[in-house]
């Protein structure tokens, strides 16, 4: 009889348990489903998602998952969107990792958050009149979707010129009267003011950039690092639109590159005698002293997918060095266009009228994102003819507790 009852007395605690967590995995479901907008970058993490326990069922159940958005726009040869392939149909790696995909559904329905951002100084002030009347064509880049529009110009400075709007006419004749600015060219500054202001809109929303500048950023206070976690640290599609720099401009910008060093473990030169560890002020040089660094810069050498994306991160600074426009709009999953005139101009934005509503917007959960800058690949497993452009990459914080912190 006290076997009988002892059985029943663990059936019944074991019974318990499963419904805790049954209980924990149906709240973290919910949360992910109410999250998983595609104007979001990831999912909050839910670390809190199962807490709920007694003092006889042990510890509490922790459920946490990142939600990551990539874009991808696919053309055949001919420059004609290709319409329905599945997620079945892509290949993605995080890292050099594989990772397991879907296809989020209907992204084109799907309120924007769009700020064009336009350069007024510098050689800026000679196409400013490239600009006019660009109403029809917003409205024709936005779709018929709910919408907020904000303008911003920049020089050496970005200035809001517009804030966010649901008048897209208010929008344009705010463009077509732009001033002259200085002689400056602060790209990145005014991205990264861009993006500041994107990060404020709805959660639902979104969000895009519309970059209309030169290729070489002359005058910005913003680093090439900073610029390029800004970049990637929030779900942002920028489409650029360039005009070239003048060929002395981009000697003088070159001019203040830094070179590479001899042995830099992020070189293809071998470290110094004694490995990267070693002692010798020679084997790190990145690290400038500290072993902590340099104890990091040793783990991304050895463990491949560490690496992968700290070359990911030094292409990307050297794509900004080069050209900034096309750099982000590769980062980000957008399109890059170089124009000379108002006409080649609107045609180039007709184009990526047709292109926005027939994005394929690919999701993932990596299981352990590292914190730090992601190199994702995208490709076609039955295509290979096909082009594919999507987001190259990712960015996650690490918070102050340690706990991984994914882009909002």
């Amino acid at each position: 009889m006290n076997i009988v009852k002892a059985r029943f007395e663990f059936c019944r605690a074991l019974a318990a348990v499963l419904c805790v967590s049954l209980a924990a995995c149906t709240a973290s479901a919910q949360s992910d489903r109410k999250s998983g907008l595609p104007g979001a970058q990831s999912d909050k993490q839910s670390s809190n998602g199962a807490q709920a326990r007694t003092a006889s069922q042990g510890p509490a159940i922790t459920v946490r998952s990142n939600l990551v958005l990539v874009p991808a726009l696919v053309k055949n040869g001919a420059g004609e969107t290709v319409f329905s392939l599945t997620a079945d149909d892509f290949m993605l790696t995080d890292n050099g990792v594989r990772q397991s995909l879907e296809l989020v559904e209907d992204t084109d329905s799907q309120p924007l958050a769009l700020a064009v951002i336009v350069q007024t100084g510098g050689l800026g002030k000679d196409h400013l009149h490239d600009y006019h009347d660009l109403g029809a064509v917003l409205d024709a880049v936005i779709g018929n979707v709910p919408r907020r529009v904000a303008v911003i110009a920049f020089d050496s400075k970005p200035r809001l010129e517009l804030d966010f709007t649901t008048d897209t006419d208010a929008a344009a004749k705010t463009i077509t009267a732009l001033d002259e600015g200085d002689p400056g060219a602060a790209i990145l500054d005014a991205l990264n003011f861009g993006i500041g202001l994107l990060r404020k809109q709805p959660p639902g929303y979104r969000r895009a950039v519309l970059l209309v500048s030169e290729t070489i950023d002359s005058g910005s206070e913003t680093s090439l690092d900073d610029a390029v976690h800004e970049v990637d640290d929030t779900n942002t599609t920028i489409y650029s639109f360039a005009f070239s720099s003048t060929r002395a401009a981009v000697q003088h910008e070159a001019a203040k590159l830094p070179v590479p060093v001899v042995g830099s473990p992020y070189s293809n030169e071998p470290y110094a005698p004694g490995g990267c560890m070693s002692k010798d002020p020679n084997a790190d040089p990145d690290a400038h002293g500290k072993r902590s660094v340099q104890a990091l810069d040793c783990a991304s050498d050895l463990l491949p997918p560490l690496r992968l994306a700290r070359m990911a991160f030094l292409a990307a600074k050297d794509g900004l060095k080069r050209n900034v426009p096309e750099s982000v709009a590769q980062l980000t999953g957008g399109e890059y266009f170089g124009f000379k005139d108002a006409a080649t101009l609107r045609r180039q934005l007709v184009t990526i009228s047709n292109d926005v509503p027939n994005y394929y917007v690919l999701s993932f959960r990596p299981q352990a994102p590292d914190p730090g800058m992601h190199e994702l690949e995208v490709s076609l497993k039955y295509n290979p003819e096909l082009k594919v452009t999507a987001r190259k990459a990712y960015w996650v914080d690490e918070e102050p507790d340690g706990k991984d912190k994914a882009p909002q």
